[in-house]
């Protein structure tokens, strides 16, 4: 009889006992196959009367998934074993996958200490700057062509993502009276063309001396310390007119290109030359602009890409790199 078949098998299954890997794949034979005692039994629900047919269902269904438990609990054992089975607590580890400073985070930490030793603070600001400290403050008029110098990223009439970190200097000369000594670390945004040599984003240290008896003489000095500091050598530098319109007089600094030792390569646009960064005395109505008297004080500004610094200091000849996020160059710096 059906039930005789049913309570057999339960009593096989009360006692089965799987010691091995080979025990384990005959019990799934013999119980959980399409063609085991177990699964046929399914096949005789229909010649039980119709008032016991939703019981016997229920059993034989109970029976299975006993089966199908007792399965996965021995699989799961065996397969805990020979993982334990693998290690050997005798050998040494393998040790941490350490993670490393990012190349950008390395670079503007070294140029942070370099300006902070000779005395200069540290600020930032706000990446989402209105139109009078991104631009008006700094004397940029509205609709002059100064404006088309940068691409901006505007998320309002009043509001764009910042173009440089000069932000900051309005808002510390807002903030404070000379004399001021301060540099500006952080990310600014411009649509522009992403190559090798440019990205929609990048990173800038800028700075500022405001005092009495400021000169270009005392900017050169410091650039030249700074230069010398960064790239641990003698640096030949030079300086080029230039403008920017919250600098007058203002200057491009040049220096010899590290990557092709002078001879030319697409990053010093085969000058032997690279810009690393713009500079100048600032602009009286600038002062004026921030309430500072410039019959009594002057200063110098400088701005500098911190990408264009990483890839003289570590030889890469391509900005895309330091977004990729490719592990293969990342753990160099490790």
């Amino acid at each position: 009889m059906l039930e005789d078949k049913i309570n057999k098998i339960k009593s096989e299954l009360d006692v089965i006992n799987i010691k091995t890997y080979e025990d384990l794949e005959l019990f799934k034979l013999n119980y959980l196959t399409k063609k085991s005692e177990l699964s046929l039994l399914f096949n005789f629900i229909k010649e039980v009367s119709p008032e016991l047919r939703k019981e016997i269902g229920f059993k034989i269904n109970n029976l299975k998934n006993i089966a199908e438990s007792i399965f996965e609990t021995n699989k799961l054992l065996f397969e805990v074993n020979q993982t334990f089975s693998l290690n050997d607590s005798t050998l040494p580890s393998n040790g941490f996958n350490n993670g490393s400073k990012h190349p950008l985070s390395i670079i503007q930490n070294q140029i942070i200490e370099i300006f902070q030793k000779l005395g200069f603070s540290l600020s930032d600001g706000p990446e989402i700057e209105d139109d009078w400290h991104n631009f008006s403050a700094l004397n940029f008029p509205e609709n002059h062509p100064a404006r088309d110098m940068q691409d901006t990223f505007f998320i309002s009439e009043e509001h764009a993502l910042r173009t440089h970190t000069s932000s900051v200097q309005v808002r510390i000369m807002e903030s404070e009276k000379p004399p001021l000594r301060y540099i500006m670390p952080g990310r600014v945004y411009r649509n522009e063309a992403v190559s090798a040599r440019a990205n929609c984003f990048f990173h800038q240290v800028e700075g500022i001396y405001i005092d009495k008896n400021v000169s270009f003489a005392d900017l050169k000095l410091v650039l030249f310390e700074f230069t010398k500091q960064m790239f641990n050598k003698d640096v030949k530098l030079r300086f080029r007119p230039s403008y920017f319109p919250f600098t007058e007089p203002s200057a491009e600094m040049d220096i010899t290109c590290f990557i092709c030792s002078g001879s030319g390569c697409n990053i010093c646009k085969h000058s032997g030359w690279v810009e690393i960064m713009g500079c100048g005395m600032i602009d009286p109505s600038v002062l004026e602009n921030n309430n500072i008297d410039s019959n009594k004080y002057s200063g110098y500004a400088f701005g500098m890409g911190i990408e264009r610094i990483a890839m003289l200091k570590y030889q890469i000849n391509d900005l895309r790199l330091f977004f990729d996020n490719d592990l293969r160059m990342l753990k160099q710096f490790s």
